[in-house]
């Protein structure tokens, strides 16, 4: 098979490159899936470059980076249907605490790792519903349903936070999300009701006065650090907090009172180690808005797998206006 490899940290350009490898059977309880597309996010940026807290070298010898992907399930191992055989599939934690991702041409890995998907939906979509997908879907969803609530999306623009507006409004949410001004009328199409400049001075007070001066019930927050006060100013009693991100502010300062006393429920999302019941609710919700029409998957671009490196540094550039993929099949 063909693959994407790095041995070591460092940038793209340097470290990546393309070579054949054996490949291997499944062993029991897997499948292999021949890949048409692997996803880029930026957890694999950061893994590539040894940015990771306290990572020092590679976990791994050979490593094929990315997580996400999609394809067909050519081969199963002792104990899966062979009725698998031929299903188009997404895949999730593809290189999560294993040596070998998503950006080759095939990827071995546990049967429930490889998803079904709903018919007619591409793969190109199947590529985006792992890490982007499932913390859009699991931030938005859990703590229950959103019907008649109030969802404040910070970050509405980036690719899971634009996912989270389609599938808050789908859930029956009115939706208050946060971007930069450019990005507007992008996050309005995606369903949102207000949208709100992020770097706003006032951004606490005008989003009490979009929500009719009423708190808010649920909030989605791609930058905990950043916006912790104006969570802290804004979250209802019995309110609840998913945070997924905090790059630009690691060790935020956590008002306890303000949070304690509006009995406030705080969630730092990892979407590697949700629980396979919690999973199975946040795959459920996304293929169900997925059947209902109501969940678009953005790619902004689509690289080869010789020009990995390109698509790790548009995902380091950040600004984009959906998901980048590699072509792998």
């Amino acid at each position: 098979m063909r693959a994407v490899v790095y041995t070591r940290f460092g940038p793209a350009a340097d470290v990546l490159d393309t070579r054949e490898m054996e490949p291997v059977a499944p062993t029991a309880g897997e499948v292999t899936v021949d890949l048409a597309y692997s996803g880029v996010n930026p957890s694999d940026v950061k893994a590539r470059a040894g940015s990771r807290p306290g990572v020092t070298e590679p976990p791994f010898p050979v490593i094929i980076p990315h997580s996400d992907g999609s394809g067909v399930v050519s081969a199963v191992g002792a104990g899966v249907p062979r009725s698998r055989i031929g299903q188009r599939v997404w895949i999730w934690n593809g290189q999560w605490n294993r040596p070998f991702g998503t950006a080759a041409t095939q990827i071995n890995l546990p049967a429930e790792q490889a998803v079904p998907l709903p018919d007619g939906i591409s793969l190109q979509t199947g590529a985006v519903l792992g890490i982007p997908g499932l913390t859009a879907s699991h931030t938005v969803f859990s703590g229950g349903e959103v019907s008649g609530q109030t969802v404040l999306i910070h970050g509405g623009a980036g690719t899971v936070g634009l996912l989270a507006v389609q599938l808050a409004k789908w859930g029956g949410a009115r939706i208050i999300a946060t971007a930069s001004s450019r990005n507007f009328d992008r996050v309005l199409e995606a369903g949102a009701d207000l949208v709100l400049d992020y770097n706003d001075p006032d951004l606490a007070a005008q989003i009490l006065e979009g929500n009719e001066g009423q708190p808010i019930n649920r909030i989605v927050d791609v930058e905990f650090g950043q916006n912790v006060v104006t969570n802290c100013e804004v979250i209802a009693e019995n309110g609840r907090i998913n945070a997924y991100g905090s790059a630009q502010n690691m060790a935020p300062t956590l008002p306890f009172y303000p949070l304690m006393f509006k009995s406030a429920t705080l969630e730092m999302v990892l979407v590697y180690l949700l629980p396979p019941m919690i999973r199975g609710a946040a795959i459920k919700h996304l293929h169900d808005a997925l059947t209902d029409g109501a969940l678009h998957c953005p790619v902004q671009a689509v690289f080869s797998m010789r020009e990995c490196a390109s698509a790790h540094e548009a995902v380091e550039a950040g600004n984009r206006s959906g998901a980048v993929l590699l072509d792998t099949s």
